[in-house]
């Protein structure tokens, strides 16, 4: 208890130094309902974000009818979340999780490579089950990365290969299935696949790298951002720390503003190194991640909420049976 107090109050100290470069503030207001679940037993996992360096998180506030709830923390993975359990309800299952938030753009000023990768992020070095390495992907990576000598050079070289070798494909479901394998065939995706590609590859190519799972911040007042689930990256840099890169944006904005590789370089400059600050961390190398209380089986990436009727896992993006939604009200 008295390490996390220090964290918090380190995490704090921090923030008041470097939070005058301009910020986005608002209320998030999660509200959740399990259609298929009354009478039911019934259980819901929710992300659950922390403060950080770049982001401040407070006035958390959960409400619904459960009957009982609580905030866990799977210890592989090291994802947090709200965890919250009907048992047979007579009504429908609801929950609200409601807290404030405040994010600045997450930038590394100056990339410095020194010393050896420290023994707690080495894990993000290996494959798994989740994060493949081996096979097809160890072979692209070794081409990607030929000539290569440093750390920093891998990891701009597979970052490139990703922005000119993919592409975002809007017909994909929600944020994707973060399946590397599939996404390396086809070549196109989403967030979670683009960036799940970059992941895979980093490691390796002997990069440490992890997946960031979040949610965008609005630029209006007030709005509705139900779909604003984003996934992104980090790899880490000794002597500098983790560094963030969004492939998977360059490539929505090629989408969206009709860009071609060369009149997208501003932003390929950009998202190696920064990204915005419309956007709040939920979950940071959320793969595989073994939920507690059970669930039915490890989840394959944990971005969005995961519920489960009866010991059957419910779809996150069917609204006939889990609905959600998301909204923004910014705080000036």
């Amino acid at each position: 208890m008295k390490r996390l107090s220090l964290y918090l109050l380190l995490i704090t100290l921090l923030w008041v130094s470097v939070a005058s470069g301009g910020t986005r503030k608002g209320t998030i207001m999660m509200d959740f309902t399990i259609t298929s679940g009354k009478g039911q037993h019934t259980q819901l996992w929710i992300p659950y974000p922390l403060s950080d360096e770049f982001q401040r998180i407070s006035n958390v506030r959960i409400k619904g009818n459960f009957d009982r709830d609580g905030i866990y923390r799977d210890p592989d993975s090291g994802a947090i979340y709200l965890y919250a359990e009907w048992n047979s309800p007579s009504d429908t299952p609801r929950l609200s999780l409601n807290f404030d938030a405040e994010a600045r753009e997450r930038t590394v000023k100056e990339m410095k490579e020194s010393g050896d990768i420290p023994v707690e992020v080495r894990r993000y070095m290996r494959g798994n089950r989740f994060v493949p390495t081996d096979g097809k992907i160890r072979e692209v990576a070794e081409q990607i990365i030929r000539g290569k000598k440093t750390i920093l050079e891998k990891a701009r070289a597979v970052y490139d290969w990703v922005v000119e070798n993919t592409y975002r494909d809007p017909g994909v479901r929600g944020c994707g299935r973060g399946i590397v394998e599939e996404t390396l065939a086809r070549r196109g995706g989403k967030c979670a696949d683009i960036s799940s590609v970059f992941v895979a590859l980093a490691r390796a190519a002997g990069v440490p790298a992890r997946e960031v799972f979040g949610i965008r911040l609005a630029k209006m007042a007030e709005k509705d951002m139900t779909g604003g689930y984003h996934c992104w990256a980090e790899f880490y840099l000794p002597g500098t720390g983790w560094v963030p890169v969004d492939p998977a944006d360059v490539r929505k904005v090629m989408l969206v503003k009709k860009l071609s590789l060369k009149e997208a370089e501003p932003y390929r400059e950009y998202f190696f190194g920064k990204v915005d600050k419309y956007r709040i961390v939920l979950e940071r190398g959320g793969r595989g991640v073994a939920l507690d209380p059970p669930a039915s089986e490890p989840l394959n990436y944990f971005m969005y909420p995961y519920g489960e009727v009866n010991g059957k896992p419910l779809d996150y993006l069917d609204p006939k049976s889990f609905s959600y939604s998301i909204y923004f009200k910014e705080i000036k």
